[in-house]
């Protein structure tokens, strides 16, 4: 009697802390990248507990039809060899799982690497998102803005990352967009993503790189492409200008807030030439040429 109320009360608790969690963010998807990660984590998941409930439900079933009973004290249990079609099922099936599992990975790898679904006919916004200990900055060329620690985009328009360090190796997340994906200081990569609602992201660095990890997030403000476009004319309004000292000074290792600028640091610290994941290093490049000529 003990045992089950103790059992009652366990599953008592565990049902009022669940009540009070929130979702998982990588299954709160706001973007086409990370809805199509979330349907792909569910799969797995129902996939997984389909296995988990076969194999209980043999599992019981063979212990009740093959439970202790009374034998005589000379019982031999007949001698088998084995059997042919036990040995196709237990092969076959987890074969055929991973198979298929492994279609659906390689075909959504290919879908999350290129530009959102519905959105093939937009110009995507090229922000330069860059890290270093341990903080992140976002210039957008085509603006002449650069921000630290927070970023700004417009929803239902494809968003066009290029990412790098300006330290070790980092790695840029936002899970309710899409996955993460590496920056490094040799290279630039790229990453697309796009936000279908309005709204709140939360940001971070998801590899370990310094006692300052944990610190280095931000926060994505999806809005309006209305919105975005106040918010830049706010910007040039206010913001001071973004100076090559002053940047030099954000990279040293520390925490800050949220800073504003106008310019990026793309003018007097360029981005790697070595591109990996865009579509053609002859794009990269004349972005790069328009960007030191412009002064955006």
């Amino acid at each position: 009697m003990k045992r089950k109320w103790s059992l009652l009360a366990s599953l008592t608790t565990l049902v009022v802390f669940l009540t009070g969690c929130e979702p998982l963010l990588v299954l709160d998807p706001k973007g086409p990248q990370a809805a199509r990660q979330a349907s792909d984590i569910m799969l797995s998941i129902w996939i997984m507990s389909g296995i988990v409930i076969v194999v209980f439900a043999i599992l019981i079933y063979m212990l009740w039809k093959y439970r202790a009973s009374k034998q005589s004290a000379d019982y031999e249990p007949p001698h088998i060899e084995g059997n042919i079609w036990v040995e196709i099922i237990c092969v076959g099936i987890p074969v055929l799982i991973v198979a298929y599992l492994s279609f659906v990975s390689v075909k959504s790898n290919y879908i999350v690497e290129s530009t959102p679904v519905g959105y093939e006919d937009q110009e995507p916004l090229v922000i330069y998102a860059s890290s270093s200990d341990w903080k992140w900055h976002f210039s957008y060329p085509e603006q002449g803005i650069e921000t630290v620690n927070y970023l700004y985009i417009p929803t239902d328009r494809p968003i066009e990352f290029k990412l790098y360090s300006y330290g070790p190796i980092t790695s840029f997340w936002i899970p309710q967009l899409g996955g993460q994906k590496y920056a490094m200081s040799d290279m630039v990569t790229t990453l697309h993503l796009a936000a279908d609602y309005p709204g709140e992201f939360m940001g971070r660095n998801a590899n370990f790189s310094g006692k300052g990890t944990a610190e280095n997030t931000f926060i994505a403000t999806a809005m309006s492409q209305e919105d975005f476009d106040e918010w830049v004319e706010e910007v040039h309004g206010t913001a001071e200008p973004i100076t090559e000292d002053e940047f030099e000074e954000l990279l040293e290792p520390g925490h800050l807030g949220r800073m504003t600028f106008t310019g990026t640091h793309l003018e007097f610290s360029p981005a790697p030439e070595h591109n990996h994941g865009s579509e053609t290093e002859q794009d990269s490049n004349e972005l790069h040429e328009e960007t030191d000529h412009s002064g955006h």
